[in-house]
């Protein structure tokens, strides 16, 4: 495992880190498997991990809980979120802070937060869905001010609503968050455009998130992908996004190798660019965390094959499916 600078704070995380919305908020998780899996991960020298209250209203929390208490004598970095009040992902533009995050609620979901890990001090909290407009409310300045004055939290961040990485660049360059979750992968590529140069100037940490792009970038989906009714992947791969998915999943089987499959190759698409400071690919059988680390130990890809990817942009706009 490689690590690299988490921005400004200067802490050093493992390039491949631990998504874990998957392990309680999709269909067939098993605790005993997903705490296997986040063993073996720390194991292999892993030690950034992102969660949220929303998945599994805390249970996802508890369970990174367990593991923290298990490697007390390791520097292992939490990560979690604060759900919007009103439930809705992603926001809109007219949500107010007040549908989302007033500042009583920010405070009590710090709290609980703090209670589902069993720990004194959260590293990082962000906030789960973001709108650059709640800029203009003064509380919302004084509530991330709030959470880091009051020693339970040492970071802040946000996560930015798929497909819209622009709406995040003003929160990054007013100073008040020290990181940013966004989608980035080989179709998504236009965090590049804005947002990343940014972070760099600010000195932001980037998290990638879906670097599998919810599951096509496993090069597994076909046009007979089915889910379990209640799992949330279901009502994102609608007919018209799964035939769109698939086909450009195609197009990318020709530059495989005996040597490197397609999750190897998202992983290390994303490795290849220096702003990114963590991965965070849903995880929870041991195969797929020793696959995802040995992307670390293999290195970006090859100039030649990282440019060749470049040409799979897929430049997207938010959808009433894509949430």
């Amino acid at each position: 495992m490689k690590y690299r600078r988490f921005g400004r704070l200067g802490w050093d995380v493992s390039e491949i880190g631990y998504g874990m919305w998957g392990m309680a908020g999709w269909s067939g998780s098993d605790d005993k498997e997903s705490l296997a899996g986040l063993q073996r991960y720390v194991d292999l020298g892993g030690n950034f991990f992102d969660t949220a209250w929303a998945y599994g209203a805390g249970h996802s929390e508890e369970l990174l809980g367990k593991i923290l208490r298990a490697n007390s004598g390791k520097r292992l970095f939490a990560a979690t979120k604060i759900p919007p009040k009103n439930q809705q992902w992603p926001s809109r533009r007219e949500f107010s802070m007040d549908d989302c995050f007033p500042p009583e609620y920010i405070e009590e979901y710090v709290h609980k937060s703090l209670k589902n890990i069993d720990c004194d001090v959260l590293d990082l909290m962000q906030f789960h869905t973001w709108e650059d407009g709640w800029l203009d409310d003064e509380r919302m300045a004084r509530s991330i001010q709030d959470m880091r004055a009051s020693g339970k939290v040492r970071a802040v961040g946000i996560s930015i609503n798929r497909w819209e990485p622009a709406n995040g660049i003003r929160a990054v360059r007013s100073g008040l968050i020290d990181a940013v979750q966004v989608i980035y992968n080989i179709f998504d590529q236009n965090p590049e455009d804005e947002l990343f140069p940014a972070c760099r100037e600010h000195g932001v940490a980037v998290i990638a998130r879906v670097p599998f792009d919810e599951g096509t970038l496993t090069g597994t989906l076909t046009l007979d992908s089915k889910w379990p009714e209640g799992d949330w992947r279901g009502t994102y791969f609608v007919e018209e996004n799964l035939r769109a998915s698939v086909a450009r999943a195609e197009a990318l089987k020709p530059l495989l190798t005996p040597e490197m499959n397609m999750p190897e190759m998202a992983l290390r698409f994303i490795l290849n660019n220096r702003d990114v400071s963590t991965i965070i690919p849903g995880m929870r059988k041991l195969r797929n965390v020793e696959a995802n680390v040995a992307a670390s130990d293999r290195g970006p890809l090859p100039r030649g094959r990282h440019e060749e990817l470049r040409k799979h942009r897929w430049d997207r706009v938010p959808t009433k499916w894509s949430q």
